[in-house]
């Protein structure tokens, strides 16, 4: 197989957004939309994958981190003009190299796949991916001459009124012979509307040295979509999320409501899971069998089990095991580990804890930076006192203890093996294992205390 290249194009800052945020980097359900483009094109078994940066150029180079190298459009002239700045990287390269929009967050390697082998079919120069457009104003339009073939791409604003009748677009996506792409390129004028250096005009001066220009038409505008604007990024949410969540259901997961849940391209989720609506899964997130998350829940960068419950509830960057039921109203924030089992009820805070197997905190605690062991019960208002107002401190509360309502466990501190805490005790000091400790005054009732009261007021 010929080698392969991908240049993905992703130096324009995008003020049609009207956003501080490069136009690349604003997210399609959950994902900056140059993100997609990349890990899709790198589907390609790719030798070379080079992005083009501008505007933005550090926070895109952070963004892909290691998936890509990088060239520098100091200027923004014209997509010629970007792609000759991958010059460096690919020139005198034998193979086939695949030109790609950072704003097209919807095109899938499997069509990228179809468009080269029709490149290698027809033994072309250069291959076009088109596609029919109901409205396609603001496109560059396809001229195909009356045998079919390609004669020229022309832009919307250099357009007849009669080019300008085609609904037959070009997407902004090509595949060229590497050396020639490079040997032509430098052939390219600005003579034109915009004074840009277009890269259609590649296929133009390819075509006029007699060489085969093809063009490989995609049954699935929606795929092709460009993001320039607020209405077009929520039309790539749209059709991103319709795409994630068809997938899933195709899978065996049941999406109660699919129009109003939300789930990320990474997201794993095991067959006969239920979720209902309202809710949201972010980022790498791995869901197993036969659980139930919703309504009105989310999920981020966290591992959940098989059977287990999360109802209006929030898990965030943690792993939550088998068999749990957490909710309503409950926040597992980072780094927690809840095991198998375990029961995390209403308006119950977890952070940063190992909570053991079949443990329970069943309503209204905070049990944060501890270690629960397994078989513990948190009574009602258990609170773990880790912040002295400058560090953190850890609670251990070891197998089988039981901890009654309304206590407050002042860290550093242990509760021993099958230890009871009182209701109502600020324990600071380790309690041993199998011990109770009662750390509260005694309770002193005041005979006819309130008549004397009411008498003094009268």
């Amino acid at each position: 197989m010929d080698k392969r290249f991908a240049v993905v194009l992703a130096a324009g800052q995008g003020t049609r957004m009207k956003s501080k945020l490069y136009k690349v980097l604003h997210p399609v359900c959950g994902k900056p939309m140059v993100e997609h483009v990349v890990d899709e094109a790198l589907k390609l078994s790719l030798a070379k994958l080079v992005t083009i940066v501008g505007h933005g150029a550090e926070d895109v180079k952070k963004q892909l981190g290691e998936k890509s190298e990088y060239a520098l459009q100091a200027e923004q002239l014209g997509t010629a003009h970007a792609v000759k700045q991958a010059k460096p990287f690919l020139t005198g390269e034998k193979g086939v190299t695949i030109v790609i929009c950072g704003d097209t967050p919807l095109l899938t390697a499997e069509t990228m796949e179809a468009m080269l082998k029709e490149h290698k079919e027809k033994d072309a120069k250069a291959t076009i991916l088109t596609a029919v457009a109901d409205d396609p104003a603001g496109y560059g339009r396809i001229i195909r001459s009356e045998s079919g073939a390609v004669q020229k791409i022309v832009e919307h604003k250099d357009a007849s009124d009669q080019e300008r009748l085609v609904k037959e677009i070009n997407t902004g996506t090509y595949c060229f012979d590497n050396e020639a792409l490079f040997r032509v390129i430098e052939q390219v004028s600005n003579d034109n509307v915009q004074g840009e250096y277009y890269l259609p005009d590649v296929i133009e001066i390819l075509k006029n040295e007699g060489e085969t220009v093809a063009a490989y038409q995609t049954g699935n505008f929606q795929e092709t979509l460009g993001v320039n604007d607020r209405v077009a990024l929520s039309q790539a949410e749209l059709f991103m999320k319709q795409r994630i969540n068809k997938r899933h259901m195709q899978n065996g997961v049941s999406l109660i409501d699919p129009m109003n849940t939300y789930i990320s391209p990474e997201a794993v989720i095991g067959s006969d899971t239920v979720i209902y609506p309202g809710t949201v899964i972010k980022g790498q997130v791995q869901i197993g069998e036969d659980s139930i998350i919703g309504p009105h829940s989310e999920i981020e960068n966290s591992s959940i089990g098989s059977r287990t419950v999360i109802k209006q509830s929030v898990v965030n960057n943690s792993k939550v095991g088998n068999d749990v039921n957490i909710g309503p109203f409950a926040h597992i924030r980072p780094e927690s580990t809840i095991g198998n089992e375990v029961k995390i009820g209403n308006f119950v805070e977890v952070k940063k804890t190992q909570f053991g197997d079949r443990s329970k905190a069943s309503h209204l605690s905070y049990v944060g930076d501890a270690e629960v062991g397994a078989d513990v019960n948190l009574g009602c208002g258990s609170i773990t006192v880790n912040y002295d107002g400058k560090n953190k401190f850890l609670t251990k509360i070891e197998d089988g203890a039981f901890i009654g309502c309304n206590s407050n466990l002042v860290a550093p501190v242990t509760v021993g093996k099958g230890a009871y805490v009182a209701a109502g005790s600020t324990v600071t000091e380790d309690v041993p294992g199998e011990a109770l400790a009662i750390a509260r005054a005694r309770q002193v009732n005041k005979d006819d205390y309130v008549k004397k009261i009411h008498k003094k007021q009268s």
